[in-house]
């Protein structure tokens, strides 16, 4: 069944694709970068440790990082990822020194050179476990647009100190670090140690466990993440910063909240950052627990919008609420906790699964801190964004970094989810399968076809269907209808157009109307005409409940 599924998936997106969307031309190099090659699923991360000075004055970077990994099949050759900007010194292997060939930003290195006395290669045996030391060097990109574009930004605050952090979802956080940078691949836990020079503070992810003054003008920070991280996540933040403590209180639980704000937005951040708390309360109710306990949850200023960081999400909307009462950045950004932290597309093209459960999120916050009413009025604001130029899924393999306007993944994204919601019918049900994906891939990595099939063992029926017309086209279902006058009554005749035989979707038109109050009644469009009589209501009256469904009414003459 579930090769029947893949098929379908697979042909509706060729399908989708084929002439119609205007994805640019994906070279070697985004292959590289984005397949999960035999050289790189030979082996599994467990553990990170990073080593960096920091140079602010000429915004370079020296230190190591060691790679522990399992071998999962016998290899020779391992794929690990840096910019070809950056330097490597030398690649350790214990006390070997082993050799490696660049092609463009990916680095192969070879772990026996010699050959063993009947001349075949030497190969690192499955399951064992080892490790590698890469000492590198270098000035790392610049970011020009961040968050939108991977790289340092530097900069200075109000008072002429140094403001300096790295974003890099999309590009890479290959571009700063050696790793093996694909998405399938979290490490068990990571160690930070980071050299800055004193009088300013550096903030990453997870818990701080050290803080050193050096003999050298430089401070040492110590940072420590003690569960699976995606690399992107891994940051820096460098500042003047103030600390603000506080916490969140959960039953028996406790959880940390850090903020750490320049010193002058002190007292405007502790006002501001009150909305964290029943943001917190709202998440946990619908997606459930917090997945970082253990290390904590950060709002970190920086000097760019801001970033879903793991445990340090970057904050940089200057204080500011919308016109619906919250701080976008806070309320989209760590939603990103559950909805790409914690559960993590294993493909860029599988991006959906962070951003449209994210945005969606935005929309359940409102609703459990105001009303529904207030809800869907903010999900119009989102769909007056969608353009239908492009399928909710991207290609794979080629570390797709979407298109010129990514707003189709977004807000096409969280209409899709809305109207799922409604669909079944049942927010138990719908807010039972939101706890449950996040049960089943907490800290993992996962795709479309592993989502979909927890979708559809959770609520007992089989929505792939659903999903395929709604993920894999570039425009949501149209309803094709006829309206026809029957003396006080309308008869009206309707159908989809061009979705799949398995796509069956009920929907809500307009059976009367009285002291301006619509009723609905619920109808199963098909490929072919169906018809109903709405008794007395004239067809000027008729329409399709597009509050609650993404489906574009079309009336046919």
């Amino acid at each position: 069944m579930a090769k029947r599924f893949l098929y379908i998936f697979l042909v509706l997106f060729v399908a989708a694709n084929c002439g119609a969307q205007k994805y640019p031309l994906f070279t070697h190099a985004d292959t590289l970068r984005g397949k999960l090659t035999p050289e790189r699923a030979c082996y599994n991360v467990y553990y990170y440790d990073l080593h960096l000075k920091i140079d602010t004055a000429n915004h370079s970077i020296s230190g190591y990082n060691v790679i522990a990994f399992k071998v999962v099949n016998r290899f020779h050759l391992m794929q690990v990822d840096l910019f070809k900007n950056m330097v490597i010194d030398s690649i350790l292997f214990g006390n070997n020194l082993l050799t490696y060939t660049r092609d463009s930003n990916a680095v192969f290195i070879e772990f026996s050179p010699r050959r063993n006395n009947i001349g075949r290669l030497f190969f690192l045996p499955e399951g064992k476990m080892d490790s590698i030391k890469i000492y590198y060097h270098g000035i790392p990109q610049t970011a020009k647009k961040p968050p939108w574009d991977g790289g340092f930004v530097w900069g200075h605050d109000s008072l002429g100190k140094l403001f300096a952090d790295v974003a890099c979802e999309g590009t890479g956080a290959s571009l700063w670090w050696p790793c093996k940078d694909h998405l399938s691949d979290k490490p068990d836990s990571m160690r930070m140690i980071f050299d800055i020079p004193n009088g300013l503070m550096c903030v990453s992810n997870g818990r701080l466990r050290s803080q050193k003054i050096l003999d050298n003008g430089y401070t040492r920070f110590t940072w420590f993440v003690s569960v699976p991280i995606i690399n992107y996540d891994v940051t820096l933040n460098i500042a003047d910063y103030a600390h603000i403590s506080n916490y969140y209180l959960n039953g028996k639980d406790t959880l940390t909240l850090d903020y750490y704000v320049l010193k002058y937005n002190a007292d405007k951040a502790r006002a501001h950052f009150q909305q964290v708390k029943p943001m917190l309360a709202c998440y946990e109710k619908y997606f459930g627990k917090y997945p970082f306990y253990k290390d904590g949850y950060k709002l970190v200023e920086t000097t760019y919008w801001g970033m879903e960081h793991q445990s340090c999400v970057a904050y940089g909307n200057h204080y500011k609420n919308n016109a619906f009462g919250f701080d976008f950045i806070i309320i989209h950004e760590s939603a990103h906790e559950w909805w790409g932290n914690s559960l993590s597309c294993s493909d860029a093209a599988d991006m959906w699964l962070h951003e449209a459960f994210a945005t969606y999120a935005e929309a359940l916050y409102i609703e459990c801190t105001q009303n529904y009413k207030a809800s869907v009025k903010y999900l119009y604001t989102q769909q007056k964004r969608i353009d239908n130029q492009y399928p909710i899924i991207g290609p794979y393999d080629v570390n797709f970094q979407g298109t010129e306007n990514d707003d189709d993944m977004y807000f096409k994204g969280t209409w899709m989810l809305h109207t799922f919601r409604h669909v079944i019918n049942n927010d138990s049900l719908f807010f039972a399968i939101l706890k449950g994906l996040q049960t089943k891939f907490k800290y993992a990595s996962t795709n479309t076809s592993e989502v979909i099939a927890c979708i559809n063992k959770i609520a007992g029926k089989d929505y792939t269907a659903f999903f395929t017309e709604y993920l894999y086209k570039t425009s949501p279902p149209i309803f094709y209808y006829k309206l026809k006058k029957q003396g006080t009554s309308t008869i009206v005749y309707y159908r989809w157009k061009g979705v799949s035989q398995d796509f069956i979707m009920p929907i809500k038109i307009t059976s009367a109307i009285k002291d301006s109050v619509k009723t609905y009644t619920t109808i199963t469009p098909g490929n072919d005409w169906k018809t109903i009589q709405l008794d007395n209501l004239s067809p000027s009256d008729f329409s399709v409940d597009v509050d609650e469904f993404y489906v574009i009414p079309k009336k046919e003459e």
